[in-house]
């Protein structure tokens, strides 16, 4: 009687064994690549960890902006070496904490930043030059990053040496997320605004970090997660050569997000596969200068991998997918707490998660050679069954005239539906095992107290935002948004006009709103 088969999470078919003629598949010239090579499927340096470690960052931010502010100086004193903010949703979609819309929402999945006042809290007695910060925020990137250039600026910083990344992918939102505000067009000239300024006045800055991630959260497969984050990839790369943009200079600045789920092998071949997917995709499109074509990568483990039932056993599954990150060659980590199934991470939970990468980059070897796992049977096989796959989606997405095309005929977003139709499907039928929710389960209580946010946060932005309008000039706040709505309809870059505006004290919600009239809203 034979065993039944088994397939990857993307449904690619996993054999008993591989062997040496399992390589037949794979381009030969690869199985002799080594790391730091074109196409980098190994890896983007050389020596990879032995040089340096991956920077291991931890999400924060929630509340307000003191209260944030004290997460990161913990985080800081336990071994992060990057801090990454998470923003909440008043935020994220271009509303101040007082809009009618922001009623229940203020502070709960993210830090409310309003003005420079609350960027200037968040970071305080934090040198924005000692640190690089990774900032998750999208249709209102913009105005973020000029709210920390402004900051930068009043410490005296030296911008040259200002690093970190912002997300910046809205093509993403779009298809998987919902945290857009303007239609695609003008999005995507916000986003080349910022390549365009950041180029000659942030050079060490990632202007974009094109995320699988949230794609992945949205239920699709790793397959999915490389074809379509890397189809965005190339909709941006596009859109900055239209722009007459340098590609050679542009492209070492872009960066990427992955997701990291459990199923280690697929995982590992994903970004294995990504890395050389990117590489030949930025040299078809013009690209000469080596690190132009690195894809370099931050990684999240993923969050709706975690359970609400016995949360504990997510310990283990992060550590699964900090191991796939790393054996996969990230550059940048963060592990999710073991208890965010329930809520925000406890100050607890977050360690755990810390130590996590910390116990592997530290005692377990696994960054002591580059791309370890190199030359195995299965996982150069898998590797280019990941490639074929992605790239057949990809010439898809091409043949309907690109990402932006490719989303506004709901192609992508059908897609996604789809794959995650069928994995819940599986979940439920028992096909799919998840420990502790379809098998293995007790009936006791977590016995995980949550961390709660308290409902007065909107009370406390409100007052300071009164404070604030109430010193400002008015007549000041009026030609700062008048010189914003003025470039955003004659084609200037966007950038300078907005730092001007958050230096004097305009909102994020007001610029917002001032693009709003011009721009209009995506529905």
């Amino acid at each position: 009687m034979s065993a039944a088969k088994k397939f990857t999470d993307s449904g690619i078919e996993i054999k008993n064994v591989y062997t040496a003629a399992d390589l037949s598949a794979v381009d030969a010239q690869q199985l002799t690549e080594r790391p730091g090579q074109f196409p980098y499927t190994r890896g983007v340096q050389a020596d990879m960890y032995r040089g340096r470690l991956w920077t291991m960052r931890q999400y924060a931010g929630f509340s307000t902006a003191e209260e944030s502010n004290k997460r990161y100086h913990y985080l800081l004193s336990q071994g992060v070496n990057g801090l990454s903010v998470a923003f909440d949703l008043p935020t994220q979609i271009g509303y101040d904490s007082d809009h009618p819309l922001a009623e229940g929402e203020v502070g709960k999945v993210g830090v409310a930043i309003d003005s420079i006042d609350d960027m200037e809290t968040l970071f305080h007695n934090i040198k924005l030059e000692d640190v690089s910060t990774s900032m998750t925020i999208n249709a209102t990137g913009f105005i973020l990053l000029s709210l920390y250039v402004a900051l930068a600026k009043k410490q005296g910083a030296d911008l040259s040496k200002i690093t970190g990344t912002i997300q910046n992918d809205i093509l993403k939102e779009y298809a998987a997320r919902g945290t857009y505000i303007y239609p695609p067009k003008p999005s995507m000239r916000i986003i080349t605004d910022i390549f365009e300024w950041c180029s000659k006045e942030l050079p060490k800055w990632n202007t974009i970090s094109i995320s699988g991630y949230h794609i992945r959260e949205a239920g699709s497969t790793a397959v999915q997660e490389v074809a379509f984050t890397l189809a965005n990839g190339k909709a941006y790369v596009k859109a900055a050569l239209q722009k007459g943009l340098d590609i050679n200079t542009f492209g070492k600045r872009l960066s990427f997000f992955f997701n990291s789920h459990n199923n280690l092998f697929e995982e590992v071949a994903k970004f294995r596969a990504a890395r050389r997917m990117w590489a030949v995709m930025m040299k078809e499109l013009g690209a000469t200068d080596p690190k132009a074509m690195m894809l370099r990568f931050h990684t999240q483990t993923g969050g709706s991998t975690l359970t609400a039932q016995q949360p504990q056993n997510n310990i283990s599954r992060v550590t699964i997918q900090t191991l796939a990150a790393v054996l996969g060659g990230t550059q940048s980590l963060h592990t999710n707490g073991y208890d965010e199934a329930l809520s925000l991470p406890t100050e607890e939970a977050a360690r755990i998660a810390l130590r996590t990468q910390q116990i592997v980059g530290f005692e377990s070897g696994i960054a002591d050679s580059a791309d370890p796992l190199a030359g195995s049977y299965f996982v150069e096989n898998l590797t280019a069954e990941v490639e074929q796959k992605a790239w057949e989606l990809i010439a898809k997405i091409d043949a309907m005239g690109g990402s932006v095309s490719a989303v506004e005929n709901g192609f992508i977003q059908d897609e996604i539906a789809k794959s995650a139709y069928e994995y819940q499907r599986k979940i439920e039928t028992g096909d799919k095992i998840i420990v502790g929710v379809n098998k293995f389960k007790i009936s006791e209580e977590t016995g995980v107290t949550g961390f709660k946010i308290d409902d007065s946060i909107r009370n406390i932005q409100t007052e300071k935002l009164n404070k604030l309008k109430a010193r400002r000039s008015a007549e000041t706040t009026d030609l700062c948004l008048k010189e914003i709505s003025a470039a955003a309809i004659n084609g200037r870059n966007l950038m300078p006009v907005v730092i001007n505006a958050v230096e004097n004290y305009c909102t994020l919600g007001e610029i917002s709103d001032a693009l709003r009239k011009v721009f209009g809203e995506y529905k």
